[in-house]
């Protein structure tokens, strides 16, 4: 190897080693857990047991579903991204309202709880229903690919909020928006379940999700214990 060969490969070396120290820098990387195993009981989840709490009369989230999709303005052919899909309760409904030339991503960290999701697709007839198991840092969606990004109940869950967020904004279109419901947590008011469980209440969370590039646009009062809160893509 001659002497301008070597220089180019010392070259090229330092290049990719200052790549990776400033990948390995970069805030998303080294970004800390905000609670650590947060999401630990998702891991092998009992779909039985999850469905009968997360769908169940008496759950805001659930008693006000018709009233939360109202609000989204959905259109028929919309890509939506489900985050935090759960059982699959928003999923199943928005697919409806996107139809078949839409189409509804249920993005979750647990691959029991999609698997569940597309087999109850299936068993439906919605053919508009694709899954994604993401990491806790990253929704794992193409940059660019939906419209919507839906954070019910969630975002409290977000072990790196700061990442996810950046992803989501990656992952929304020009114009998209990002929809977050999730519990008021107010002491004195709220139970000592949400004060214990919940990380940051409303302001917070606001001022998480703006810092990472996103405009609030509506805080609509259609809830009571939760709130709901949509934001533009800056």
């Amino acid at each position: 190897m001659n002497r301008s060969s070597i220089v180019l490969v010392a070259a090229a070396a330092m290049g990719l080693i200052t790549a990776l120290c400033a990948f390995a820098a970069s805030p998303e990387v080294s970004e800390p857990s905000v609670r650590p195993g947060v999401n630990r009981a998702y891991q092998n989840p009992d779909i039985r047991v999850w469905k009968s709490r997360f769908e169940r009369p008496g759950r805001e989230i659930y008693d006000r579903r018709a009233a939360i999709v109202a609000a989204l303005g959905l259109k028929p052919g919309m890509v939506v991204a489900d985050i935090g899909a759960g059982t699959g309760l928003f999923t199943r409904l928005f697919a409806l309202q996107v139809g078949p030339q839409g189409r509804v991503i249920a993005v979750d960290i647990s691959r029991g709880f999609v698997d569940n999701i597309l087999t109850e697709a299936r068993r439906l007839g919605l053919t508009n229903v694709t899954g994604v198991v993401n990491t806790p840092r990253d929704v794992a969606l193409p940059p660019g690919s939906i419209d919507l990004a839906f954070v019910s109940a969630t975002y409290h869950h977000f072990e790196y909020p700061h990442s996810m967020l950046g992803s989501i904004r990656r992952a929304l279109r020009p114009g998209g928006a990002l929809v977050v419901i999730d519990f008021r947590k107010r002491a004195g008011l709220s139970s000592p379940w949400v004060m214990d469980h919940v990380r940051a209440d409303k302001a917070t969370v606001i001022r998480e999700i703006e810092a990472a590039g996103f405009r609030l646009v509506e805080d609509r009062p259609i809830l009571q214990r939760n709130y709901y809160l949509r934001f533009e893509k800056g």
